[in-house]
């Protein structure tokens, strides 16, 4: 089987992520001497830094980690909650049907920094100063500036010329987008983290109560003022070509903080596979394991279409359920249990038929209303495709980064941090960085479950992966993707489990995925019976599907997904650790030794 890359084998530790900067800060922790949520914490950083189109310290982060000393298994929710003041009727008032991708109104409160500085203070072993060290020197010193980073900044260059002032201060320095290559600084950034370090250095002594410190400098300090005045007194340009303040506080800020939680798991052939909740996509990979429990996929050729439309069908039906009964379930019941039974799955799992179903098909539960948004809210273009239509959609959406760690302690984790993406929102000036946009994957509907309300997570689409044998974590993947985070990981296990593969050759191989239920993005577009699919497939497969009625959508070859992956193998000498990440978008690399 064709792979670019080996997998990597070591005894010290791996980090693959989907910047290499970020996996050789991560490998620097290790090599000092600390564990994986260190190195975990300082690649998270980093991200933020050098993916800034991707993610920042304005937006959220998913987590899932194994304490191999404490034998436990928790996620951490670094998603945050939607304002106080935003509300269905507000947004209505102001002649919104869908929340608006990019601006200050769809801002929450900004959760990542949280999560990581609290799974540093309990599961770390660095100071505050080791972990934040890497970023605040890119941010200062500048790093090289990505091909994807230059052409995002390139295209929202318009918007930040014209609307955005304060966006054109940081990324367009001499007056133009930068280039692929030269080296990119952001010195506002870098003081902003310094200060936190100088300010929480200044009140404590001791290491928690310095990342306790900095927390409050965050939420209750100068950041969180930073953020108030800003929501208040600027009304950039958002999605509807109009004007608009945010709903974001200081208050807002005060009253959060990031949680750990017990994961959604589901036991498959000997494997305990763990995910976030269901204020999160999570699921929806369980799901899809439930579906496909029983079907003899080691019997498919993994890049056959039986295998790719059996996959593909699981997916719809997974998403369907996800379209109908995720949310918050602070606020709203989310029957994980009887969506993840066998009983359940058995009969959904019937629906899976020769041709490809072009219909959205959550299952039917007792008891419970599979409630989805009013078709009205979406309108059709030529193709028959679900698509809002926005007076003005400005720059495209952002996209998410993923890093994955496993150390010599037994140790693991998994996390996928996003938003906050330079082209969502203005650069708040005192900072260095904008908001993120999360609130655009609230419906604005009352009734279905994913509705907007003040305090409510918006069903993120962040969804990282861990798993489990014999209560021991031995493997951690994940991609960016959006809707496709649950997909295109979950090819790469599969052929992984099944088919002999490497992991390295499960991430090289072509994948595909299905944009068939409505986006979590604005504008909220569907693509019924829709399948992307790399032209690396077989002409032949390609066909066969067609065949079969999907409504193939080609992509390039080397194009879907940039999936990475830790492990940890007990081999006859003693345990290896393994690493691999995606070639595609020539960013993501493992490290390890």
């Amino acid at each position: 089987m064709f792979t670019t890359r080996p997998d990597l084998l070591g005894t010290l530790g791996m980090v693959a992520s989907t910047h290499w900067l970020a996996s050789a800060a991560g490998m620097a922790m290790l090599e000092k001497g600390g564990n994986a949520f260190d190195a975990a914490c300082a690649a998270g950083f980093v991200l933020q830094v050098v993916e800034p189109h991707m993610n920042g310290p304005g937006g959220d982060v998913s987590i899932l980690l194994y304490d191999a000393d404490k034998q436990i298994t928790r996620v951490v929710c670094g998603q945050g909650v939607a304002p106080r003041a935003a509300t269905i009727e507000r947004f209505k008032a102001l002649g919104f049907d869908l929340v608006p991708g990019s601006g200050l109104l769809a801002a929450v409160v900004p959760g990542a920094v949280d999560a990581w500085l609290v799974m540093l203070r309990d599961h770390g072993r660095l100071r505050l100063s080791d972990v934040l060290e890497p970023a605040i020197g890119y941010a200062e010193a500048g790093y090289p500036l990505a091909p994807r980073v230059a052409r995002s900044i390139a295209a929202a260059a318009p918007i930040f010329q014209d609307d955005w002032p304060t966006s054109a201060a940081v990324y367009l320095p001499h007056g133009h987008p930068p280039k692929a290559g030269s080296l990119f600084h952001n010195p506002t950034l870098a003081h902003t983290l310094k200060r936190l370090l100088a300010e929480a250095g200044g009140i404590a002594a001791d290491r928690d109560d310095k990342i306790e410190a900095a927390r409050r400098g965050w939420y209750q300090g100068f950041v969180a003022e930073a953020i108030d005045k800003f929501c208040r007194l600027q009304e950039p340009v958002d999605n509807s070509g109009r004007s608009h303040a945010g709903l974001l506080t200081g208050d807002d800020l005060v009253g959060w903080e990031a949680t750990f939680e017990r994961p959604v798991t589901y036991e498959y052939h000997g494997l305990l596979v763990c995910k976030p909740g269901p204020w999160s996509q999570g699921p929806v990979l369980l799901q899809q394991l439930a579906l496909l429990r029983d079907i003899d996929l080691a019997a498919m050729d993994p890049l056959g279409d039986a295998f790719v439309h059996t996959v593909i069908e699981a997916a719809k039906l997974a998403l369907a359920d996800r379209e109908a009964y995720y949310g918050d379930p602070v606020f709203t019941k989310v029957p994980l249990d009887r969506l993840l039974s066998d009983a359940y799955n058995g009969g959904r799992r019937r629906l899976i038929g020769d041709m490809a179903s072009h219909a959205l098909r959550p299952g039917a539960l007792d008891g419970v209303d599979a409630r989805l948004v009013d078709p009205e809210v979406l309108h059709t273009d030529d193709d028959g495709v679900g698509i809002a239509d926005p007076a003005w959609l400005g720059p495209r959406n952002g996209d998410t980064c993923y890093v994955a760690v496993a150390d010599r302690f037994g140790n693991m984790v998994s996390a996928t941090p996003s938003g906050g993406w330079l082209q969502s929102s203005p650069v708040i000036p005192e900072l260095g960085f904008c908001l993120g946009t999360r609130a655009q994957m609230f419906w604005l509907e009352s009734g279905v479950p994913a509705a907007l309300g003040p305090g409510r997570r918006p069903r993120t689409t962040l969804s990282p992966t861990l798993v489990l044998r014999e209560a021991t974590a031995c493997m951690a993947f994940g991609t960016p993707g959006g809707d496709q985070q649950d997909q295109w990981p979950l090819i790469a296990f599969l052929r992984h489990l099944y088919h002999g593969m490497s992991l390295q050759q499960a991430i090289d191989a072509p994948t595909f995925h299905t944009a068939h239920m409505p986006s979590s993005f604005f504008p909220r577009r569907a693509r019924p019976g829709s399948l992307h699919i790399e032209e690396s497939f077989a002409e032949e497969t390609r066909a066969a599907l067609a065949a079969r009625d999907h409504k193939l959508v080609r992509e390039a070859p080397w194009s879907q997904g940039r999936v990475a992956a830790v492990a940890r193998a007990e081999t006859d000498g003693g345990v290896v650790l393994k690493g691999a990440a995606s070639p595609r978008w020539m960013q993501g690399y493992a490290v390890g030794r």
